[in-house]
């Protein structure tokens, strides 16, 4: 069988919309963040408001989660180009809605209907750059794509506090109407790829599930592993002590930094992707989680928050990486909505999966002690296939 070609004509140009699409599912939690005290002072007297005003904050990643296999499939019908504009003109249509709105029932609705436009938005956005670019360039932007973001989410919770500050709990829903000028570029710049079909001699190609289907497993896992330091870095800070919200959303800027770092450090040794760049992710990831869990140090915390972080950096673009070279072009939509699926999944089972673990282990430091000791097998596995690749 032939590898299917595409147009693979992408430029600069190109992917900079791409990732400035990609931004748009970071900015649906990120920019709201500052305000949470706000929204819970707001909302303190409806009856369960202590957890129906985060699930207003984290309900997107459960529709991305759950909708993203869809909207790949859709893309592989529909294509890509007009499904990803009409995503983004309704993200800031229904992100706007709760700048109108007093209840908050009203405004989770309109979540929910902003998360199901934020899995077109992210699938999309990366089936392109499968289709946009190949071999080296194709990681590069991969790793861009991860590196951006972790940049853009530092970026986007100062401007969400700010308009907090200015303009009250409502202030960061005016951030989504910045999905019209993305939604105008990427009418005007991107194009619709041509994607040829790998068929041959009559025979239609099938899914590779049996090779994708271990990738997105581990990929819940890697989410997991991603997300479980940021957003439980306030609780591993306080490990050490009362540590003031300032202080917080430092550290919170320098492990997002790390992230990007290990995007970088990804790039720079793309020729691995597989299960030898899994390896080095998950052992940082381990030693970074190992060392949580064995200090009350400061600084001995924030170090070892960064070193997990970079390992997440890379573990996030190999995974990519890996499931979409296993792709046949015509699925690759099918296939990156079940790989952006699973890591929004993780993303959001994540704090859960560490609250739930918290009274099996005896405490918040020994489930991260939990968290190393699984990572770390997960490592022993890796570089079992390591070995059987070179073989």
């Amino acid at each position: 069988m032939k590898e299917q070609s595409s147009a693979y004509g992408g430029a600069t140009r190109h992917g900079v919309v791409i990732l400035l699409a990609a931004m748009m599912p970071i900015m649906a939690i990120t920019s709201l963040i500052p305000v949470l005290p706000l929204l819970f002072k707001e909302f303190g007297s409806v009856s369960g408001s202590q957890f129906l005003v985060p699930m207003a904050l984290t309900i997107p990643a459960l529709c991305v989660a759950l909708f993203s296999p869809l909207a790949g499939w859709l893309s592989d019908k529909l294509g890509r180009k007009h499904l990803l504009v009409g995503a983004l003109v309704l993200y800031a249509g229904f992100g706007i809605i709760p700048w109108f709105l007093d209840d908050l029932f009203q405004i989770i609705g309109a979540r929910v209907a902003l998360g199901i436009t934020e899995a077109v938005i992210m699938t999309v956005a990366t089936v392109l750059i499968g289709d946009y670019f190949e071999g080296a360039r194709r990681e590069k932007w991969i790793a861009l794509q991860v590196g951006f973001g972790s940049v853009a989410a530092i970026v986007l919770i100062a401007v969400g506090g700010g308009l907090g500050e200015l303009l009250g709990s409502r202030g960061p829903f005016l951030l989504y109407l910045l999905a019209i000028p993305i939604a105008l570029a990427a009418a005007t710049i991107l194009f619709e790829p041509t994607v040829k079909s790998t068929d041959t001699d009559g025979e239609r190609v099938k899914f590779p599930i049996k090779a994708v289907l271990p990738l997105i497993l581990t990929t819940i896992g890697v989410g997991i592993i991603f997300y479980s330091v940021i957003v439980q870095l306030g609780p591993i800070l306080g490990l050490s002590g009362e540590v003031s919200p300032a202080t917080i959303g430092l550290v919170g800027a320098l492990t997002n930094l790390s992230v990007g770092a290990g995007s970088i450090l990804f790039n720079q040794l793309k020729k691995n992707v597989g299960p030898r760049l899994l390896l080095v992710g998950l052992v940082l990831a381990a030693i970074g989680y190992f060392g949580i869990s064995m200090t009350t140090s400061f600084y001995a915390l924030c170090a070892s928050s960064i070193v997990a972080c970079i390992g997440a950096g890379m573990l996030l673009p190999n995974m990519l990486t890996w499931t979409m070279n296993c792709l046949p072009p015509e699925m690759r939509g099918r296939g990156m909505g079940m790989w952006t699926g699973a890591f929004f999944l993780g993303q959001f089972v994540a704090p859960l999966v560490t609250a739930s673990i918290i009274p099996f282990t005896g405490g918040f430091a020994e489930a991260f002690m939990a968290y190393a000791v699984v990572i770390a097998a997960g490592a022993i596995v890796a570089l079992v296939l390591t070995r059987r690749s070179a073989v």
